[in-house]
């Protein structure tokens, strides 16, 4: 008996420190699926699988999980930014459509600026 709870530990104690390697170092499967009828080619699925730890994710740059609005903490803060963005995206597509008018009234008066007057 005591040597099935020595083997089931040491199998625990392996795979601690299997997971423990994948984890520093970090583990890429990568592979292609396609699906072909008459070798024409009907579907094509790529599939990549990165394991490592977050520090190892954030030292090679793939913390995705960031910038991911719906996995922020700080929702809510990002959307009030998002909505600060679009109203000056608004107001500055005001003033190039009101400069494109401006300009659009000046070549019809012959080249001449509307504002100036008799230069």
């Amino acid at each position: 008996m005591r040597t099935d709870l020595q083997l089931s530990n040491g199998r625990a104690s392996g795979l601690v420190d299997v997971l423990d390697r994948v984890l520093d170092k970090g583990l890429v499967v990568a592979g292609d699926v396609k699906i072909s009828l008459a070798e024409v080619e009907l579907l094509t699925i790529r599939i990549r699988l990165i394991v490592c730890s977050i520090d190892k994710a954030q030292q090679i740059g793939l913390d995705w999980w960031k910038h991911d609005a719906h996995l922020s903490p700080n929702r809510n803060r990002l959307s009030a930014e998002n909505e600060e963005l679009r109203r000056q995206v608004r107001l500055l597509e005001r003033k190039v459509a009101s400069l494109s008018s401006r300009r659009g009234n000046t070549r019809r008066d012959g080249g001449r600026d509307a504002n100036r007057q008799g230069d």
